[in-house]
């Protein structure tokens, strides 16, 4: 691994504090990291070394439910010496020359600040200026080293806002130093649905529409926007989860296997997919949980949306006729995401069972919690009668009970952008379909529809799926337990 510097452009911001830290945690209690790395905090409020090094152990020590693991005091003394600070405006051209004069230190210290990533953990209408000022003061240049710079989700609040950011990068930076991330790709579970598919030769020849029914995909938490209200109550769930997430967990599930597994041939097979989704407006619903308007910094009168449930179809050959049926939203009954693909019945079965009637065969990739791929299918009930009874025959990760088991998504995205691989991260072509696809779902809003939190969301999605005579299937528990 090539040595570098880590500049975090929002370091005490919220995504910093619950993703980027912890992950950094993650990869020094694993030696993942170079012994020369320097880390350079940035943000407006003063802080001394000491102060910053006591933010860290306290962003460490929060109550983090995506890292619920054990915090090391000696990982964290391993971790904090890498860590340095420097406070200013970065809308302000003087800062980066303070910025570029503590590398300089660092580098005359024996940390290597001629490779650099930059971290933005931004709001986004901070990136122009953060991008022009980079390159004004040459902190951008690759003359002695790589840079790269590294933004989080969302690109652009719509097509024409996603194209105008995507030709601003471009301005600024070549493609190959852009890493647009979405953390799912960064997901074991998600990056092991590839695996699965197409490391094995028994799902392939029967997965097509001569085959599957439908597919559901669940994308649920328990709880409610906690205090993100001031960003949550612009944007909504369709646009902070449905845009990315949820059309790359399809695209991934779907698309067709690439030539090998290096960025351009499976980024161009999602892309595919992203393309060929079909939106259509009139097969969505919005729905808003009870007592949302009364969050912190959110509208009284709001009418975003906090749950979002759409049907589509892919448009081509291998799917055709297939519908994909999604839900998604806050303070619903449970967490869980899962992708469910669901076979039609069997034509005719010589066991038969009526309680069971046609119990469908059914491919599950559990994303979150309970972690694995599941297949369920009809076995027979030990005893002296032929009755049936479903069965999952499983692939579970947590056989090690430890919550540190599966690496985290940010952990691994970070080790690809240090090796240079953009393979699970987006490309401006991918962002744009998305937004293609999104647009026309956003167009046909209306008010969204109420639903009780601890339920599954509102009736409107239970009449959106069983208008075709189809019904939201409860995600298990049953599987994949510890």
């Amino acid at each position: 691994m090539d040595s570098f510097s880590l500049v975090i452009f929002g370091v005490t911001s919220n995504l910093s504090q619950i993703k980027l830290i912890p992950a950094l945690y993650d990869m020094a209690e694993k030696d993942l990291l170079p012994q020369d790395l320097a880390i350079v905090g940035v943000a407006r409020s003063p802080k001394t070394l000491q102060e910053f090094a006591e933010f860290i152990r306290e962003a460490l020590k929060m109550d983090n439910k995506h890292h619920p693991h054990e915090i090391k005091e000696e990982v964290v003394d391993k971790l904090l010496p890498k860590f340095t600070y420097v406070d200013g405006r970065v809308d302000d051209p003087a800062f980066y020359e303070k910025l570029k004069n503590h590398l300089s230190k660092l580098q005359d210290q024996g940390k290597n600040t001629k490779n650099k990533i930059f971290y933005l953990a931004t709001y986004p209408d901070l990136y122009k200026d953060i991008f022009e000022n980079l390159k004004s003061s040459s902190l951008a240049s690759q003359d002695e080293g790589w840079v790269r710079i590294m933004i989080e989700k969302p690109i652009g609040n719509d097509l024409e806002s996603a194209r105008e950011l995507n030709h601003l990068l471009l301005n600024y930076f070549d493609d190959q130093q852009v890493y647009r991330l979405d953390h799912y790709l960064g997901k074991e579970t998600v990056q092991n649905i590839l695996a699965f598919r197409f490391a094995n030769g028994i799902f392939e020849p029967i997965y097509n529409h001569e085959h599957i029914d439908h597919i559901q995909i669940t994308a649920a938490e328990n709880f409610g926007i906690g205090k993100r209200g001031g960003y949550y109550d612009k944007v909504g769930s369709l646009k902070d989860f449905g845009q990315n997430h949820i059309l790359q967990m399809i695209a991934i599930a779907l698309m067709d296997g690439p030539s090998d597994m290096s960025n351009d041939p499976v980024t161009a097979e999602r892309l595919k997919v992203l393309k060929n989704l079909i939106p259509m407006p009139d097969k969505v619903v919005f729905g808003q949980y009870e007592g949302y308007r009364g969050e912190e910094n959110v509208d009284p009168n709001s009418a975003t949306d906090t749950f979002f449930a759409f049907k589509t179809e892919l448009q081509n050959e291998r799917f055709k006729g297939v519908p994909i049926y999604v839900r998604s939203g806050k303070m619903l009954k449970e967490t869980v995401t899962e992708i469910a693909i669901v076979f039609k019945p069997a034509t005719s079965r010589t066991l038969n069972d009526p309680d069971i009637k046609d119990e469908p065969n059914m491919l599950i990739y559990r994303i979150q919690p309970n972690e694995g791929i599941v297949f369920k299918i009809l076995t027979k009930q030990p005893g002296s009668k032929n009755r049936l009874q479903p069965t999952y025959m499983q692939y579970c990760y947590r056989a090690d009970p430890s919550p540190h088991y599966l690496p985290d998504p940010y952990e691994r995205l970070l080790l690809d952008a240090i090796e240079g691989d953009q393979t699970f991260f987006n490309d401006a072509p991918e962002i744009e379909a998305e937004w293609i696809f999104t647009d026309p779902l956003v167009a046909a809003k209306k008010d969204p529809a109420i639903y009780q939190s601890g339920s599954w969301g509102p009736k409107e999605a239970d009449d959106l799926i069983e208008s075709d005579g189809r019904s939201w299937m409860e995600p298990s528990m049953d599987f994949c337990k510890i």
